[in-house]
C-alpha cells in the first residue's frame, strides 16, 4: 500500500500493464508503438508547463534508451539541482506485481524514496484515470500534484535544454543551437526515430516475417547510411555534440548488448562498423554519457539459476564481461574536428 510522503495525496486505483504484442500489433503484424499522451508543452504560452526548479521529477530506467535520453541530458547540462531523479525497475521475484509494471522494488520498503509510490502507474491515473495506455517511461512527475506533467519522449530532451536553460550549469553546452534545430528535429523524427530507436523495436515486436523484414532493412539501410556520414563527422552534426547524438547512442550501447538477443541472424553488430563504433566510444568517454549507462543491467540475463540444459548467451557470460574496458578502448577520432579536446558548443 503507497505511503505517500504528501499526506494531501489520496492513494488511486491501478490497472494491468497492456502488453506491446497484443495492443500495439496491425493487422499487417507490425509494431505500432503507442502514441505519448502527457505531451502539454513546456512554454510561456497560455496553458504551457512552466519550468521551475525543484518542481519536477524524473523517472527513468536504466534499461530503457527512451528515459536514458533524458538522464544523460540532465546531467551534461547540469540540471541535477533543478530536476531531481529516480530509477524505476521490475519486481523479478514476484510476477503478480509485475503485471502493474514499473516499480520501486529496489528501494527501502519497495516504494519511491521521494513520493512514497509503489508503482509508477499511479501518478498516471491520478493525471488521467482513464488511461489505457502502458505507463512508460521517461515520465517528468509535479511533485506539487503527484501527476505525470510529461511523458514525451520525442520533446522531453529539447524542453530540458531549452526552457530549462535558467537552471543549467554554467557555461553547460548547447545541444540544440537554433540554427541547427530544423536539421536535428529533421534527423531526429524522420530517420532515428523510425528507423533506429523505433526500428529495433519494430524488429522486436514483429508478428509476421514481413513485417520483420521491413524494419530488419530500414534499420541496416540507416546504419549504413550514418556509417558514411561519419566517415568525415566527428559527430552527427560536425565538430560538437548535439541532441540528436544522444539519441543515436542510446540504441547503439544496447544493441550488441542485448537487442541482439530478440533477433533473428543480424546483418552486422554495432562493433563491426567502424565509424560508429569509433562514434560510440567517443562519446561513452564523456562522463554523463559513462554515469548514465549501466552496461551490465543492460545486458543481465533472465535465467538466474542456470539450471536449464540450454541457457542464453547473457545469462551466462554477461556479468563476467568488463563493458567499461570494451567502450573505453582508443577510438582516435580527434582528428575530425576542428576543436580536438573540445566536444561540444558552450552556449
Amino acid at each position: 500500500m503507497p505511503n505517500y510522503t504528501n499526506p494531501n495525496i489520496k492513494p488511486v486505483e491501478i490497472k494491468p500493464r497492456p502488453v506491446e504484442t497484443k495492443t500495439e500489433i496491425d493487422e499487417r503484424g507490425a509494431f505500432q508503438r503507442q502514441p505519448n499522451h502527457f505531451t502539454r508543452p513546456f512554454g510561456d504560452g497560455k496553458g504551457e508547463l512552466k519550468a521551475e526548479k525543484g518542481r519536477y521529477h524524473l523517472y527513468w530506467a536504466k534499461g530503457c534508451h527512451w528515459s536514458n535520453r533524458a538522464s544523460i541530458v540532465r546531467e551534461l547540462l547540469g540540471l541535477e539541482d533543478a530536476i531531481s531523479v529516480t530509477i524505476v525497475g521490475h519486481d523479478y521475484k514476484d510476477p503478480e506485481k509485475r503485471r502493474y509494471g514499473w516499480d520501486f522494488a529496489a528501494y527501502e520498503n519497495q516504494v519511491d524514496p521521494t513520493t512514497g509510490a509503489e508503482f509508477l502507474s499511479e501518478f498516471y491515473y491520478r493525471a488521467d484515470p482513464d488511461y489505457t495506455g502502458r505507463t512508460t517511461v521517461p515520465a517528468l512527475v509535479d511533485l506539487e500534484t503527484y501527476t505525470v506533467a510529461n511523458n514525451d519522449y520525442h520533446r522531453l530532451t529539447n524542453y530540458l535544454e531549452v526552457n530549462f536553460k535558467p537552471f543549467q550549469k554554467d557555461n553547460a553546452p548547447d545541444l540544440y543551437p537554433e540554427e541547427l534545430r530544423n536539421d536535428i528535429d529533421n534527423l531526429n523524427d524522420n530517420i532515428l526515430f523510425p528507423f533506429v530507436n523505433n526500428g529495433v523495436y519494430r524488429m522486436m515486436f514483429a508478428q509476421s516475417l514481413v513485417a520483420y523484414e521491413e524494419a530488419f532493412d530500414d534499420f541496416f539501410t540507416t546504419l549504413d547510411v550514418l556509417e558514411k556520414r561519419l566517415e568525415n563527422n566527428r559527430f552527427l552534426f560536425g565538430d560538437y555534440v548535439t541532441d540528436s547524438d544522444v539519441r543515436f547512442f542510446v540504441t547503439l550501447a544496447r544493441f550488441d548488448t542485448h537487442y541482439y538477443r530478440n533477433l533473428g541472424p543480424i546483418k552486422k553488430r554495432i562493433s563491426e562498423y567502424t565509424n560508429i563504433w569509433g562514434y560510440a566510444r567517443d562519446l561513452y568517454e564523456i562522463p554523463a554519457f559513462k554515469h548514465n549507462t549501466y552496461f551490465h543491467d543492460i545486458a543481465r540475463g533472465w535465467d538466474t539459476k542456470k539450471e536449464k540444459l540450454f541457457v542464453d548467451f547473457n545469462s551466462r557470460f554477461a556479468d563476467d564481461i568488463d563493458f567499461d574496458a570494451i567502450w573505453s578502448a582508443p577510438q582516435k577520432r580527434e582528428y575530425l574536428s576542428k576543436t580536438p579536446e573540445q566536444k561540444f558548443l558552450i552556449g
